[in-house]
């Protein structure tokens, strides 16, 4: 029987290399050394088919036997870990520190035809297994058909080979040999090997070689960077250009007005945004939602930042959940920002239930995402997934929100409206509203939303695939550097595209720009979403319900999140162009 070698293996067109990876993780076990003939623990985790990487189920929800040693049991460590569904179990194998063990059987299966079928089932659908040892992840195949698909056999011997530096595991690969046809009414024997060599590889540099340089890196990655910086140049340059000249004018014509007597001015042909100085700064329809949109979206884009900065510090890749760990802790902790937007915001407009304003925009997030994974936690449960979550752990989520977040939203409300939230605007506004005339389709705002969200995604496509391939698929996200410098860019180019937007809405004499703002901005998240639509048909070869569910469910997480934050901050943007012209102009 040919091996199979877990670190590069060609196997019915499936690549299963060491990039390939669930989470990883550098604990506190490894950061210490390890004494000779010290035991080292090779826990399964999760098995489950190659296609679709959230389908995960427990090592031994298979019909796999388990080694003779004593039972550990292995808790989660964090909040990350358990609610993404890492299930570790020991698996009985007896390995000591720098001690070889030659070829030798540690348990039996007693092959009955249920457990054929299982098998059988498992191999249809390529599953494959994953395992740590000192927290270095492996990956195995369960099994393989022959050519015509008729005959199956199960891979039944594990040949470990564990790299060590000093007193420290630095390298783990595995090669399954032993390949055994599956036969009802049979005993099948389970064996492996461990060999242990001398490695150069240095602890810190021990988990480079599950990253994929040549995927992140590629030349194309760099040419999208280029394109979206050569986009922001050039929508910055056509806005002060544009802008700059036509305000130029604007103010020039209503200088001249201002110099005319009466007569003169109301026989003059009066237009532009001046017209409407005294609605432009009245209160947006709906200001209590508007006012929580706006708080989210502003923590939302205070935890992207801070998280990319965190990652670009320390490699988060290494450890297991610590990457969906550390966002939680900092939603948690920037409650405060929400508060203090989303209050001032809502003081300034004149609302009153300040209270409710405050419930809604601490819950407004963590309603969307909790009330998405309670859906797919059903299914995950009839699935018998290891992606259903604990009780234990939604309680946990749930105090969180309680206690931690709830309060620090109302300490940020408070400042909010004590420090910023009086209405301090440079025009007056008029206590009737003025008639909005009519104005060509184009113009409608409906239109400029729609059109909105065009450039920024164009900005941000290229690495929203790079995004979707390391949470979709086997590769670890690393350059947040890459991720950092789109963030920039999708800023400045969202922040330009309202503002060109509100100044034409504002020219033809329509003030309800606070909402046109944020909606144009935030129409990204639809075309973010059916992007995900192409990537899910054109990119994956996912299937059944669970995957699927997983999928879009989360998707529509993500798209509204990015939507709310984009739109956050191109109202923010407009907001202070907006006080800016108002603030230049002489009104009577």
């Amino acid at each position: 029987s040919r091996p199979v070698t877990q670190t590069g293996v060609q196997w019915r067109n499936l690549r299963f290399t060491a990039t390939s990876t669930f989470q990883v993780q550098l604990g506190s076990q490894a950061c210490a050394t390890t004494p000779y003939k010290e035991e080292v623990v090779l826990w399964m985790n999760t098995v489950g088919p190659y296609h679709n990487r959230q389908e995960t189920y427990k090592y031994f929800s298979l019909p796999f036997c388990v080694g003779s040693k004593k039972s550990i049991s292995h808790y989660h460590e964090t909040l990350g870990e358990a609610l993404q569904g890492v299930e570790l179990e020991f698996s009985g194998l007896d390995i000591k520190f720098k001690d070889d063990v030659m070829p030798a059987t540690y348990c039996e299966i007693d092959l009955d035809k249920e457990k054929r079928d299982a098998f059988v089932y498992a191999i249809k659908n390529h599953y494959w297994y994953q395992m740590y040892i000192d927290d270095l992840p492996i990956w195995g195949i369960v099994g393989e058909a022959d050519e015509n698909g008729e005959d199956y056999y199960l891979w039944t011997y594990k040949k470990l080979e564990i790299g060590f530096n000093g007193n420290r595991i630095v390298d783990v690969n595995l090669t399954s040999e032993g390949k055994v046809k599956l036969v009802p009414n049979t005993k099948i024997q389970m064996s492996y090997s461990v060999k242990w060599k001398k490695s150069d590889v240095k602890f810190e540099d021990r988990f480079d070689k599950y990253l994929d340089p040549s995927f992140f890196q590629h030349r194309i990655h760099w040419f999208s960077i280029f394109n979206s910086f050569m986009m922001v140049i050039f929508l910055v340059g056509l806005v002060s250009m544009i802008l700059m000249r036509t305000l130029r004018k604007d103010y020039a014509r209503y200088s001249k007005e201002e110099e005319m007597d009466d007569m003169d001015r109301d026989l003059g042909d009066e237009y532009g945004w001046k017209q409407v100085h005294g609605d432009v700064f009245r209160p947006s329809s709906h200001p209590l939602i508007f006012s929580s949109l706006i708080g989210s979206g502003c923590q939302i884009f205070a935890v992207s930042l801070i998280v990319i900065i965190v990652a670009m510090i320390e490699d988060l890749y290494t450890e297991r959940g610590s990457m969906l760990s550390t966002a939680i802790f900092v939603y948690a902790a920037t409650s405060p920002v929400n508060g203090y937007f989303g209050g001032s915001l809502y003081a300034r407009q004149g609302g009153r239930r300040w209270i409710k304003q405050m419930f809604i925009g601490a819950f407004l997030i963590p309603a969307m995402v909790c009330g998405t994974a309670f859906f797919i936690n059903f299914i995950a449960i009839y699935y018998h997934a290891s992606r259903a979550i604990p009780f234990g752990t939604m309680v946990a989520v749930c105090c969180i929100c309680f206690f931690v977040i709830l309060p620090l939203n109302l300490v940020g409300t408070i400042l909010g409206r004590n420090l910023s939230g009086q209405p301090n605007f440079p025009c007056r506004v008029n206590a009737v509203p003025r008639p909005i005339p009519e104005k060509k389709w184009f113009m409608e705002p409906a239109v400029i939303v729609c059109l909105g969200g065009i450039l920024p995604f164009g900005s941000i496509f290229i690495e929203m695939y790079f995004i979707f391939t390391s949470f979709w698929a086997y590769k670890i996200y690393y350059v947040y550097g890459f991720m950092m410098l789109v963030l920039v860019i999708l800023c400045i180019v969202t922040v330009c595209v309202t503002i060109v937007c509100t100044y034409f809405l504002l020219n033809a004499e329509d003030y309800r720009w606070q909402w046109t703002s944020f909606l144009s901005a935030a129409s990204t998240a639809i075309y973010v979403y059916m992007y995900s639509f192409y990537y899910y048909f054109f990119k994956t070869k996912m299937y059944g319900l669970f995957q699927t569910s997983f999928y879009f469910g989360y998707m529509a997480v993500f798209s509204t999140a990015l939507g709310i934050m984009c739109g956050a901050i191109g109202y923010m943007g407009t907001s202070a162009f907006v006080r800016k012209i108002y603030t230049n102009v002489k009104i009577d």
